[in-house]
């Protein structure tokens, strides 16, 4: 951990001078998808794959998906100069190519295949691309299966009658995971102006690193480093304390902000989760089941791809807790507002009818 400012140091120097047009990652995806410009450079694999194995190895707080979908991306951009294809075809295999990455990391294969149709604009869903993101997560998941990767095993959920009571304790769980969705995005958005502000930007990671190295220390605990998984696992099985996902949110919003590479869904899960295991307490639901939907209901609000969520759940959790799931990731899609982690998504469909004025603008251009 004490060298974590010095694996800063690295990933901030190749990324300033080898990785000036990829530094902006999903979002560039994103943009290229809505108005193809230029090909994306494939030197997006390498610099994202490096940037985020020194993250992890050095005790960061990120995550992996956002290595995998551009990475997905960037290779699945290739195929357009290599097959000559028209700038629509190319959206098509971008879109693939996200659907890929997402599909094979997590182990999800439907739900991959959804998020790369649901990300990019708000409330609309591109259904010229469904049978090549369908097959691309399908057969990504495959290979990644067939290669002996493994995914992390989680419990299957019990049915449970929905009951008055138990649906106000949904929503009202569904509003808080929105909340924190939306408090997440605004603290990472704001951390990177503030990081933004230093001339020199290999600067950035190496004070950023150094921070994030002292909270660490001063909590006395790994708990918050990296993935987190044991921490996922663990909010399965018992009510974690009401710190853990503040702690987890802060400092991966300054892990990402200052320029460190990863991934913000897998600190999301362990977000969610922990905030739903947290809940255990006052809310008259198992414990697993809430720490299940705070686990797709902060990403669903985070993303605003509830749809993806949902069925997330029923592939990691079971069909039994379905309405449970489906309830809190359609709650917190509404409560996180128009805002989320990518700045490039466009708002097809308001929210809300009261916000229509901000339809066909991206989230970064929002205030």
């Amino acid at each position: 951990m004490a060298l974590l400012p010095g694996a800063g140091l690295l990933v901030g120097l190749a990324y300033h001078y080898f990785g000036n047009q990829v530094v902006r990652g999903n979002n560039l995806i994103l943009d290229e998808i809505h108005q193809p410009r230029t090909l994306i450079p494939l030197r997006m694999v390498p610099l994202v794959l490096g940037g985020t194995l020194a993250t992890h190895l050095f005790g960061g707080s990120a995550g992996r998906e956002g290595t995998a979908v551009q990475m997905g991306g960037a290779l699945a951009d290739q195929l357009a100069r290599w097959l000559g294809l028209r700038p629509r075809d190319r959206r098509l295999l971008l879109i693939a190519g996200m659907s890929s990455g997402f599909a094979s990391v997590f182990g999800t294969p439907l739900a991959g295949a959804v998020f790369g149709l649901e990300v990019l604009r708000l409330g609309a869903v591109r259904y010229e691309a469904l049978l090549p993101s369908f097959l691309a997560a399908v057969l990504a998941d495959l290979v990644t299966r067939v290669w002996g990767v493994g995914h992390t095993p989680y419990p299957t959920l019990e049915a449970l009658p929905l009951t008055p009571l138990l649906l106000g304790c949904t929503l009202l769980a569904g509003a808080l995971c929105g909340l924190t969705a939306r408090s997440f995005a605004a603290l990472a958005h704001a951390t990177g102006r503030v990081f933004g502000r230093l001339a020199y930007p290999p600067l950035r990671p190496v004070l950023g690193g150094a921070l994030v190295a002292l909270l660490m220390w001063a909590l006395g605990t790994s708990r918050f480093s990296g993935l987190g998984i044991p921490v996922i696992v663990e909010a399965f099985q018992h009510p974690l304390a009401p710190t853990d996902f503040a702690w987890k949110l802060g400092l991966t919003a300054l892990t990402l902000g200052c320029g460190f590479k990863g991934g913000e869904v897998t600190p999301l899960f362990f977000i969610g989760a922990a905030l739903g295991s947290a809940l255990a307490v006052i809310l008259p639901l198992p414990v697993a089941l809430l720490a299940a939907m705070g686990f797709v209901g902060v990403f669903a609000g985070a993303a605003n791809t509830p749809l993806a969520c949902t069925l997330m759940g029923l592939e990691l959790f079971g069909a039994s807790a379905a309405v449970y799931l489906a309830l809190t990731c359609v709650v917190a899609y509404f409560f996180s507002g128009h805002s989320g982690i990518y700045s490039s998504q466009v708002v097809e469909q308001a929210k809300q009818l009261r916000f229509g004025r901000q339809q066909g603008k991206r989230l970064g251009e929002l205030k």
